[in-house]
């Protein structure tokens, strides 16, 4: 499988990678000064805070030549619309593994409804500078399956082939018929957690402060029951069905805890930002919708 990755943040250079280590035949596509550190010194990994960083020397491309036979793109929400001219020109399939909200029509509307998959990357860390630090135990085994899905969902022959793919290369992945409300339930957690942490001015303060932390699950709770069909994975339900006390205290437990600090948690761009702000808008168009 000839592969390109569409995007050189953190979730795109980690998945490039892995990949390439793996054997794959794999491509990262990038612009700018991210374009020109790639070219000098390959993707540069380092474990979350040790000073030990490896370099892989993954091929990077400003321009695709065509000829793939999937484009990963692993881009930021706010990002998409400015990227789907670019997709419309490849060939192949194009699996969007990113933040999304809104569903595949629009996606397909812009590149052809029958090239769309979705996704999402299960994969996090932090830009230090040209390096990308991440968190072992997640890079490696991958400790949370990268979901994968056509939007209709039906499982697929190219769906089983593509998470075969990935499994060979050491990528936890698995077939997910769902995904659309997947990505939806995401959001619902993810935009009211990202935009607390933000106010806040990152996971621990935000820990220290049990009060926001009971108006953040208060957001979370009211996503959850806007969502036009059930949480996936069901166990969202818990928000919506434990006491409020105990989630709380879940909750301050996670955000104080290693993966809140090296998920990317604490990034507070105003890449971040806009990407918050556009999953929100996606969720409140469905909701009056329904």
């Amino acid at each position: 499988m000839k592969l390109l990755v569409y995007g050189a943040g953190v979730c795109g250079s980690l998945f490039a990678a892995r990949l390439y280590e793996a054997g794959v035949d794999v491509s990262l596509l990038a612009r700018g000064e991210r374009l020109a550190s790639l070219r000098r010194h390959g993707v540069q990994l380092a474990e979350e805070d040790s000073p030990a960083v490896r370099r892989v020397p993954v091929p990077v491309v400003e321009h695709p030549d065509g000829g793939y036979d999937l484009t990963a793109a692993l881009v930021r929400t706010h990002q998409v619309d400015a990227v789907l001219e670019s997709l419309a020109d490849l060939e192949g399939d194009v699996l969007f593994l990113l933040n999304w909200a809104a569903g595949a029509r629009p996606l397909g509307a812009a590149i052809g409804h029958e090239r769309v998959l979705l996704g999402f990357p299960a994969l996090g860390g932090t830009m230090d500078g040209e390096v990308v630090r991440y968190r072992a135990a997640n890079f490696v085994t991958g400790r949370v399956p990268v979901p994968i899905g056509e939007p209709d969902g039906r499982t697929t022959p190219r769906v089983e082939r593509i998470v075969r793919e990935l499994r060979t290369a050491g990528i936890k992945a698995k077939a997910e018929p769902r995904m659309v409300a997947w990505l939806r339930t995401h959001a619902a957690f993810e935009v009211p957690l990202g935009q607390a942490v933000h106010a806040a001015g990152g996971p621990a303060a935000l820990a220290d402060d049990p009060d926001a932390v009971r108006g953040m699950l208060h957001l979370m709770r009211q996503n959850l029951a806007a969502l036009p069909t059930p949480p996936v994975p069901r166990a969202f339900t818990a928000l919506r069905t434990l006491p409020e006390g105990l989630l709380v205290a879940l909750l301050r437990r996670f955000l104080r805890g290693p993966t809140a600090v090296h998920s990317g948690l604490s990034d507070a761009s105003p890449a971040t930002a806009a990407e918050l702000a556009r999953l929100a808008e996606q969720m409140r168009s469905y909701a009056k919708v329904r």
